[in-house]
């Protein structure tokens, strides 16, 4: 950990660890030859049986075939779609769009043709390479319904039918000199509060936040991760991909998360490292509670994308025997902003969101005049560090918007700093329920509620209210039973905050509605709620 006595809110990048100035591309070269006949990735089906593998040279040698032939039809710069789940052919569309200079793009699997359509349009993407289908989904049908009529796309490819994907439109083609500062990715927003925005990404902060965040979670040459992570978000294609790269350890691709898919693999693979949501971590302690599974191979639990309950940190600990760490980051900044110390106590695992990353500059800052705050008080989480964005594609008005004059990236996000710079989200700025004039934070309301045996996951929002504004709504789901007594929760909440934060709607869900990346979205439940699709109990 960082030994800090801060004054206000606001840590300096610390130097621990340097950023490379290096591109994706010339990494795989350089961990190829470092780690030659070493396993570097193996596919990992829906069922859970290891398929194909590569060695680091074998990664090398398939992501430089593709870059030539990449290279041969379309121009640096360029940028191309990918659509697919967690194959091994989206990572090499990774490394050969990198060697070959050309902007990745990358699209959730689940998306139907009014969404692909967006993505196409709004990056002006000139190639769309995707599969046939994926858990129903007819990808091919939706790929001509959403193209329709995009002139600047001039290729649809399968990325299973090798003749297509490997073709050269050029005999002899060469790859370009590519610059760590050149854009690597475009990638969209989640959406949690709507409309998607592409982020642009740098071969620079991909790099430097996955070595980073993988140092920090005790990624070495011996770990086996599993990485079930989503590859169409910086979770999975970089953070997990890019952090086992630089490790130069094995990466188990997994292409569908079944948590009992997974607890097998865990003992049959020895798996020592996983990075989750907390919905799949609950799953996955769900699935050990009905089957035995030998998971002593585990080293690290590391979970983001939401807040984690403290009795889930310990259920993890308890039930794996490992470490565990929680992160925070978003899209913008490639994505870790901070991350736990392996040997953080467990009551800062618990209650905070850990530390910046190296060479990362984190401030809280007053909503209304953009000052930094005091110590402990809650503000914007701001960032001024490598890893943000280029900007938003094809939106200066929103680049603006979100990066200040001085460099800062405003997250959006609230939350406060203690004086060894230990972080603690207080909740999205949009998500706060302001009721009767007084802010009120979800995220303080969903812990003491997740404490509750009878509940499983719950997502706090505000609706409307004629008399105080907003009022405090709480959508929840269990395991346990059918429906919940609001009264006994209600006495729950009261018995530990004060009476304006208790929910004064209570909703249960069959399943909450996700965005790809595995968050909630919680603006879908304050409309659904609206619109009558759900009932209070």
């Amino acid at each position: 950990m960082y030994h800090l006595q801060l004054t206000e809110s606001l840590i300096r990048a610390q130097d621990d660890a340097l950023v490379r100035e290096i591109t994706i591309g010339a990494l795989l070269r350089e961990m190829a030859i470092a780690h030659q006949s070493e396993v570097a990735l193996v596919e990992v089906t829906p069922t859970g049986q290891c398929a194909r593998s590569w060695t680091y040279a074998a990664l090398l040698a398939d992501s430089e075939k593709l870059a030539l032939s990449l290279a041969s039809r379309f121009e640096p710069a360029e940028r191309v779609t990918i659509w697919a789940p967690n194959i091994p052919e989206w990572l090499l569309m990774e490394y050969a769009c990198a060697l070959a200079g050309i902007v990745l793009v990358t699209a959730n699997p689940a998306y139907q043709a009014k969404e692909l359509r967006y993505v196409l349009e709004q990056s002006g993407s000139v190639a769309l390479f995707l599969v046939e289908s994926y858990r129903g989904n007819p990808m091919s049908e939706i790929a001509i319904a959403a193209s329709e009529g995009l002139n600047v796309l001039r290729e649809i490819v399968d990325l299973e039918n090798f003749s297509a994907l490997y073709r050269r439109q050029q005999p002899t083609p060469s790859l370009p000199v590519v610059l760590p500062t050149d854009a690597a990715q475009i990638q969209y927003t989640s959406g949690t509060t709507g409309f998607p925005k592409g982020a642009v990404l740098t071969h620079r902060g991909l790099v430097n936040n996955a070595r980073f965040y993988a140092a920090r979670a005790g990624a070495h040459q011996a770990t086996v991760w599993a990485n079930f992570m989503p590859l169409f978000h910086t979770s999975g294609c970089g953070m997990v991909s890019l952090g086992c790269l630089q490790a130069g350890c094995k990466m188990l691709l997994v292409q569908l998360f079944d948590p009992q898919v997974i607890c097998r693999l865990i003992e049959q693979q020895r798996v020592t490292t996983v990075l989750a949501v907390p919905t799949m971590l609950v799953a996955l302690l769900e699935v050990l509670e009905q089957q035995a599974h030998d998971v002593s191979s585990m080293e690290m639990v590391s979970c983001g994308g939401a807040m984690v309950a403290p009795e889930l940190v310990r259920q993890i600990k308890r039930v794996f025997g490992c470490k565990f760490g929680t992160l925070y980051g978003q899209t913008e900044t490639s994505p870790v902003i901070t991350q736990h110390h392996p040997n953080d106590r467990i009551e800062d695992i618990c209650a905070t969101i850990g530390q910046p990353l190296p060479q990362t500059s984190v401030s809280i800052r007053d909503i209304k005049d953009n000052r930094v705050v005091a110590i402990g008080t809650v503000g914007e989480i701001c960032v001024d560090a490598y890893c943000n964005m280029a900007g938003y594609h094809g939106d200066d008005a929103a680049t603006s918007a979100t990066i200040d004059e001085a460099g800062w990236l405003h997250t959006g996000d609230l939350g406060l700093m203690d004086s060894r710079g230990y972080l603690r989200i207080t909740g999205r700025g949009k998500e706060m329920i302001i009721r009767g004039g007084e802010n009120l934070f979800p995220v303080e309301i969903e812990n003491l509620l997740l404490e509750h045996p009878l509940i499983t996951e719950v997502a706090v929002v505000g609706l409307p209210d004629q008399r105080w504004g907003e009022i405090v709504a709480c959508f929840m789901r269990s395991d346990a039973v059918d429906t919940i007594d609001p009264e006994e929760l209600h006495n729950h909440c009261r018995a530990h905050l004060s009476p304006q934060k208790s929910p004064e709607v209570w909703c249960m869900v069959d399943a909450f509605p996700l965005t790809g990346s595995g968050k909630i979205q919680k603006f879908a439940l304050r409309e659904g709620y609206l619109r009558g699709l759900y009932k209070a109990l």
